[in-house]
């Protein structure tokens, strides 16, 4: 154990972060969990892939769309020019 010794005020401030870290680590799980059963729901429904869906999820909240067309564009160049299109 290192040589810091905190105070009553920074012990008190460091338990509030703590327990609320805590609290709000248990709620992503939460809220985690329940994506993933409404994604597997919704992908049986529709008849695509979960990770179909994950994906779309993951490129609508980074908005990073224009990447990843460009890495697909790309990849599809690729496939292309070695014939393996078809």
């Amino acid at each position: 154990m290192g040589d810091r010794t905190y105070g009553p005020e920074e012990k008190a401030k460091l338990e509030r972060l703590v327990n609320e870290g805590v609290q709000i680590q248990y709620e992503i799980e939460s809220l985690q969990e329940g994506l993933k059963e409404t994604v597997k729901a919704v992908a049986e429904e529709l008849q695509i892939k979960p990770s179909l869906i994950n994906k779309a999820i993951k490129i609508a909240h980074k908005g990073n769309w224009n990447d990843v067309f460009s890495e697909f564009d790309d990849l599809e160049t690729l496939i292309v020019t070695v014939g393996k299109d078809k």
